[in-house]
């Protein structure tokens, strides 16, 4: 099974402050706005996303289908085929994707200690 490129979102208090202190680790601001309240930001191959507002914990997120520069892969695990893996292993999903066949689809669900892991395919 491929999840795809991995990041991990942090929900910050202010992402003025939370942009600048990344920086200084090195990160550059890779996809996002900043006045939306969303950054994506890169150091190499390691993805953060900076989230003002938008939940209240971190998250694990998996991208079906891309890399670690957003490119397209040509081969890949669809989430409806993670989701049914999962599914059928006993995790129970918080959200399940809405059953199309193909394109953009997320599930949401936890791990055992409660962190949550969205796999979000934007293809």
């Amino acid at each position: 099974m491929k999840l795809g490129a991995f990041s991990v979102s942090l929900s910050v208090k202010d992402i003025h402050i939370s942009k600048t202190f990344y920086e200084t680790l090195g990160f550059t601001v890779f996809a996002g706005d900043i006045e939306r309240n969303y950054l994506i930001m890169k150091n190499n191959e390691t993805i953060i996303g900076l989230f003002q507002g938008m939940f209240e914990q971190n998250i694990l997120t998996f991208n079906p289908g891309w890399d670690q520069n957003a490119n397209t892969l040509e081969s890949y695990t669809d989430v409806r085929a993670i989701e049914k893996h999962v599914k059928a292993k006993g995790i129970t999903l918080e959200r399940e994707t809405d059953g199309s066949d193909s394109g953009p689809a997320s599930i949401v669900f936890y791990d055992p200690d409660g962190n949550t892991i969205l796999i979000d395919q934007h293809i």
